[in-house]
C-alpha cells in the first residue's frame, strides 16, 4: 500500500487573501462614496486598530509570562500591577478613546436643517421600497430607484407599510430601520455620480432577499432633467 499522503495545510496568505476579499465590493461600507459613510469607515479602522493593539499587548503579556515561568523567575512576579494596569486601566483608557470618538461620529451623522437639503420620503412595504419627492411638476415617484444629486444632503424620512424594514446603501451611510407608525430620518449623501447599491438589512419575510434598492447619484444637469421627468 502507498502511504498515505499528507495533507499540505492551507496557506495563510490564501486565508488572509480570502478574508481581505470581503472589504471590496459595490456594497463595501470600507469603499466609501460619501462624508456619512466615511465617517463610518473611520470610525470602523479605528475600532479595528484599538482591538489590534489590545489583543497584540495581551499577547505579548502572555509570552513574557511563559518565558518568565521557563526561566523560573515566576514567584518574582507580582501579579497585582499586572491586573491593575492591563485589566483595568489601558482597557478603560483605550475604550473611552474609542467612546468618545464614537460619539463624535454619531454627532456629525445627525441630519442637520439646512437651505441645500434634498428631502425624500422612503415607504418601505413588503417587498418594495417607494420613494417620492417633489419636483417642479408635482410628485416624484420611484419604485426600487432612488435618485438623488451629487454633492448635496439628502434626508430620506423612513416609513413603513407594515413590518420593521432596515434602508442600507453601505457605501452612502449606515442603515437605520423602517418601524410602521413612526418616520425615521436618515442623512445620505454622495460625493459624486454613480450607481450604488443597498438593500433591506432586517429580515422582513419570505421575500427579504428581494428587496433590494438603487440609488442613482446625478451631477447637476442630470438632476435636473430627473426633476423635469426625464429620467427613464
Amino acid at each position: 500500500m502507498e502511504p498515505a499522503r499528507r495533507q499540505r495545510p492551507f496557506p495563510a496568505w490564501a486565508a488572509a487573501a480570502a478574508l481581505l476579499g470581503g472589504c471590496a465590493g459595490e456594497q463595501s461600507a470600507l469603499a466609501p462614496a460619501g462624508p456619512a459613510a466615511q465617517a463610518i469607515a473611520g470610525l470602523w479602522w479605528a475600532m479595528l486598530i484599538g482591538a489590534a493593539a489590545l489583543f497584540t499587548l495581551t499577547m505579548a503579556l502572555l509570552a513574557a509570562a511563559f518565558l518568565r515561568r521557563r526561566a523560573g523567575a515566576a514567584a518574582t512576579m507580582r501579579p497585582g500591577p499586572w491586573l491593575v494596569g492591563g485589566g483595568l486601566v489601558l482597557p478603560a483608557l483605550v475604550l473611552s478613546a474609542l467612546l468618545a470618538f464614537a460619539l463624535a461620529t454619531g454627532e456629525r451623522l445627525l441630519p442637520r436643517p439646512g437651505a441645500d437639503v434634498v428631502t425624500v420620503q422612503a415607504r418601505a412595504a413588503q417587498w418594495a421600497w417607494t420613494f417620492s419627492q417633489q419636483g417642479p411638476g408635482g410628485t416624484i415617484e420611484r419604485v426600487g430607484t432612488l435618485d438623488i444629486p451629487a454633492g448635496r444632503p439628502v434626508d430620506l424620512r423612513l416609513s413603513s407599510a407594515d413590518v420593521i424594514h432596515s434602508f442600507w446603501v453601505p457605501r452612502l451611510a449606515g442603515k437605520l430601520d423602517a418601524i410602521p407608525g413612526r418616520v425615521n430620518t436618515l442623512r445620505i449623501e454622495a460625493a459624486e455620480p454613480g450607481v450604488y447599491p443597498g438593500q433591506c438589512a432586517e429580515f422582513c419575510g419570505s421575500g427579504h432577499a428581494r428587496m433590494r434598492v438603487r440609488v442613482v447619484v446625478h451631477d447637476a444637469a442630470g438632476w435636473a432633467a430627473f426633476l423635469q421627468g426625464a429620467t427613464p
